[in-house]
């Protein structure tokens, strides 16, 4: 009897779900430490430049899904609640869902009251020291500086502010709680937007949810990207034991 052919992956595909930039673009880095050190392909999403709530990028993210081979979320940041959205109703091949520096429900309650002024916030005008002490202080560099800029420069302010809308309203704390594919949340010791309680709302949604800290700023996976991929090789590697 012939000896049978190992599949080329053995690993599941890793599709990445943007931050609030939605370009995809921030992730060059940590795919290109992933595939050398974790043996992992990943997949970018990048949503469209136009204001979309979150239910419509839900249903613009299921038609972008692989169908051929089983895989692995990670919403990063402002693609919690689609993350949440997609474990509570699973697409075939989906075996887990990753949550980096990421929440379902809006993690800073006390600015719902300002979402009316919205309007005035200058998001095409953000000054760079602003973002930066926002996103990637105490890590940041003038590469991750311009990385980011060059990300952002290329979404409209209008759906910035759409997304950041669309954050101050959301609640996906009942879909993630009603999934059970298995769960890793990616924490930031120093996420200046996501407070570190969240990772505990997680905790409690999706009972036997892994939590990972991990020395960085919000914007983790551009920081310290060799740590997010030992951290996702090790959960690969718990679903193959399991």
């Amino acid at each position: 009897m012939a000896a049978m052919t190992p599949p080329a992956h053995a690993l599941p595909l890793l599709v990445l779900l943007p931050g609030m930039d939605g370009t995809g673009r921030l992730f060059q880095r940590f795919d290109a430490v992933l595939g050398a050190q974790a043996d992992m392909d990943s997949l970018a999403i990048a949503y469209p430049a136009t204001p979309l709530a979150y239910p419509a990028l839900e249903a613009f993210v299921r038609e972008r899904l692989p169908r051929e081979r089983p895989f692995i979320v990670l919403a990063e940041s402002f693609s919690g609640p689609l993350g949440a959205a997609l474990r509570a109703d699973p697409p075939p091949g989906m075996r887990a869902l990753i949550l980096c520096c990421s929440f379902v429900r809006n993690p800073r309650p006390l600015l719902a009251p300002l979402r009316h002024l919205l309007e005035l916030v200058p998001f095409g005008a953000m000054p760079r020291f602003a973002l930066r002490q926002a996103l990637l202080a105490p890590f940041s560099t003038p590469d991750l500086e311009a990385d980011l800029a060059g990300a952002l420069a290329h979404v409209p302010p209008g759906v910035l502010r759409q997304r950041l809308r669309a954050v101050i309203t959301a609640d996906a704390t009942p879909a993630l709680a009603r999934g059970s594919l298995p769960v890793l949340y990616l924490r930031a010791r120093h996420d200046r937007l996501v407070p570190p309680a969240t990772a505990l709302q997680i905790l409690r949604l999706a009972p036997g949810a892994q939590l990972v800290d991990i020395d960085a700023p919000h914007m983790l996976l551009q920081a310290a990207p060799a740590a997010a991929a030992d951290a996702i090789a090790a959960f690969c590697a718990s679903l193959s034991a399991a």
